[in-house]
């Protein structure tokens, strides 16, 4: 976010609030807000050298990472002041916790009694908290009572339960039938350790089948043929092979027999070993996948594995197996788009063209990838409805004051992105829909986009938002790297809005970086083609930087994969290996079929994506699209196409006019 946009909406809000302009921030005090915090955290934090920042929004974060610095020695009276001061504020929810915890270390059960509210959710400040209670002799009936419900998982749960989950056995709190409620939930989970924790306090015979349905999910083997003929011996069997399957679905498959016989396996249990053992196969389009595909039972079918039955017989180009299979889905999974569209092409491939225009049709009245493939298809107008609501400027203004948003905008500015969001969170909690979505628009203005991106799509009419949804920033550095390396300017923005939405501060656990998600190894490898001065890693969070490397990386792999856009889509997102093995895998076959049965959902769904943004943001820049169909293959001068909207009678309104200015971005990380 820059000063620049936001001392804009401070300007706006003073222009339009009135009696209330006194209270507004000043953004020039954000600079010095980022250095009172750095000593707050260090230390050294000086309230008199800071005097000026006492009636600051942010003043509440400054004094919590004072307080934070010296949590463990904080005197309660002061801790309670503090939360008396905030009781629902952002800040105070996120210094109630690091209190409690600090409070447990301690044992100071009293303090922490003191800051407990029933609405904290975290699993370990809850047993926490039956601990606190039953030190101060407050471990009745109601005790008792969150004590158990708490047990009731079949996942681990933090070592700080231990204690509770102790007392409450002592007391009787753990009869054999809660017991066995929690190992039946920890067999269908898989998890071998709870099974044999919950098991503790069975009687020694009850004890000893658990343990062995326990041995059972960790290595599957002849002892379960020996098992009693109950529901609960088929769910720890069934279990322990699906597991099993994940793995070694061979080992699973040559098992399953004799201990299905031997037990009296149902169809369900027959699926919950065969569903895991068939997606592990397919997944990786091995030889037995139609094979594995066919065993498992219909009623054991789900969504997902429907979806990869259809893409089985897509890499096989079995069209009508492919079609059987989409029609076998259930009537919402098969209006989504993708699959109408794929209906409609495997119905033409198999010889209906009647029904497959009809087909086409459908999906094309989507603003999605397979809605644009299909419009292609039919030589239709690309659908597109527009919503630019008419709100006031008292409204935005209105919503520009809240102090939740204000501290939101002030925490971002200064790169303070954890501490943002719970301030944006308890904006929003205060919000109607329009307020959320002029929130959004505001955070927009100030350089915040990807709250477009989080914070709308709860009613239809917000996924119609396009200027909100896909912003255009940097916008004259995106064409003129463009240009340089003969790319689609709307493939490099739509590549950043898939990428960080257009944060310059975004970083990935795999450390790429900026805008473009560009890895600095590769960051500077290209500079050093291009002849350009590599100022290290940290360049790479500079906007024009990060745009120019990364629009010329783009063109490297487009010429490495001969010039098609959707495989050097695919390789920007997964890298060569895999892009490699998918190439040789389903080599010649059509562009939308071979992005279809990409085995990665993450880059099948980046792909499609991009493409589909690169077409939307077509729209943003230039008021029309190249076909997707000429897209996908690098072809650039097809006749474009228009974009309608089906749901409306009057013309498509042109889009806003993109912003054409870049402007600098902060060049610190944030992790």
């Amino acid at each position: 976010m820059s000063f620049r946009a936001l001392a804009f909406w401070t300007a706006t809000a003073l222009a339009l609030a009135g009696p209330a302009r006194a209270q507004a921030p000043d953004p020039q005090l954000l600079p010095l807000v980022r250095t009172a915090l750095a000593a707050a955290e260090r230390g050294d934090y000086d309230a008199a050298q800071f005097a000026g920042l006492a009636g600051h929004p942010l003043a509440g974060w400054i004094e919590y990472a004072t307080l934070r610095r010296n949590i463990d020695t904080l005197p309660p009276p002061q801790a309670q002041a503090f939360l008396q001061k905030h009781p629902a504020d952002a800040v105070g929810q996120a210094f109630r916790e690091i209190w409690l915890a600090a409070t447990a270390r301690r044992q100071d059960w009293p303090a922490f009694r003191a800051a407990w509210v029933p609405s904290i959710r975290s699993t370990m400040l809850r047993c926490t908290e039956l601990d606190a209670r039953q030190a101060t002799g407050h471990a009745g009936a109601q005790w008792t009572s969150d004590a158990q419900a708490l047990w009731r998982t079949g996942e681990a749960l933090p070592d700080v339960c231990d204690n509770p989950f102790a007392v409450l056995a002592a007391r009787g709190g753990l009869p054999p039938p809660l017991r066995w409620q929690r190992i039946d939930l920890a067999l269908a989970a898989g998890n071998a350790g709870v099974v044999r924790s919950a098991a503790r306090g069975l009687p020694l015979a009850e004890q000893a089948q658990a343990d062995d349905y326990a041995a059972f999910l960790d290595r599957p083997d002849d002892r379960a043929l020996a098992w009693p003929k109950t529901e609960r011996s088929r769910l720890a069997a069934s279990a322990g092979l699906a597991k099993l399957a994940r793995n070694n679905p061979d080992l699973a498959e040559a098992q399953l027999p004799k201990i299905a016989d031997a037990l009296g396996f149902s169809e369900a249990d027959r699926g919950r070993v065969l569903y895991p053992g068939a997606l592990w196969t397919v997944a990786s389009y091995g030889e037995a996948s139609a094979r594995r595909l066919a065993a498992v039972p219909e009623s054991a079918y789900d969504d997902r594995l429907r979806e990869w039955r259809a893409r089985e017989a897509m890499s096989r180009s079995d069209w009508p197996a492919a079609l059987a299979a989409i029609r076998k889905m259930p009537d919402a999974q098969r209006s989504d788009s993708r699959w109408t569209y794929f209906q409609a092409r495997l119905t033409e491939l198999t010889g209906d063209k009647a029904g497959a225009r009809a087909l086409y049709r459908d999906a094309a009245k989507k603003p999605e990838f397979h809605g644009f493939l299909a419009a292609d298809r039919i030589d239709a107008p690309y659908a597109l409805c527009p919503w630019i609501p008419d709100d006031s400027d008292a409204a935005r203004a209105q919503v520009a004051r809240d102090p939740a948003l204000v501290r939101a905008l002030d925490l971002y500015a200064i790169e303070r992105p954890g501490w943002a969001q719970r301030e944006w969170d308890d904006a929003l909690g205060h919000f109607d829909d329009t307020q959320r979505r002029l929130a959004v628009e505001v955070a927009q203005q100030a350089g915040w986009f990807d709250r477009a991106v989080t914070s709308l799509g709860k009613t239809p009419d917000e996924q119609r938002l396009y200027t909100l949804r896909f912003p255009l920033h940097h916008d004259a550095t995106i064409r003129s790297a463009a240009a340089a390396n003969q790319l689609d300017p709307a493939w490099v923005a739509a590549e950043i809005r898939a990428e960080s939405v257009f944060n310059p501060n975004a970083r990935s656990a795999a450390n790429a970086m900026g805008l473009m998600q560009v890895l600095p190894t590769t960051g500077m490898a290209t500079a050093r083609r291009l002849g350009i001065a590599w100022a290290g890693a940290q360049s790479l969070y500079d906007p024009d930087t990060n745009i120019v490397l990364g629009s010329a990386y783009l063109r490297e792999l487009l010429d490495k994969y001969g010039g098609l856009p959707y495989v050097a889509i695919a390789g920007y997102n997964a890298g060569p290996t895999p892009l490699a093995r998918w190439q040789a895998q389903h080599a010649g076959m059509d562009a939308d079929f071979w992005i279809e049965t990409i085995s990665y959902k993450e880059t099948r769904d980046y792909v499609a994506r991009v493409l589909a943004f690169s077409t939307i943001y077509d729209w943003r820049l230039n008021g029309n699209a190249l076909p997707l169909d000429a897209r996908m293959q690098g072809r650039t001068q097809a006749q474009r196409k228009p974009f309608a909207c089906p749901l409306a009678t009057p013309p498509l309104p042109a889009p806003p006019p993109a912003e054409r200015k870049p402007e600098k971005a902060r060049q610190k990380a944030s992790t």
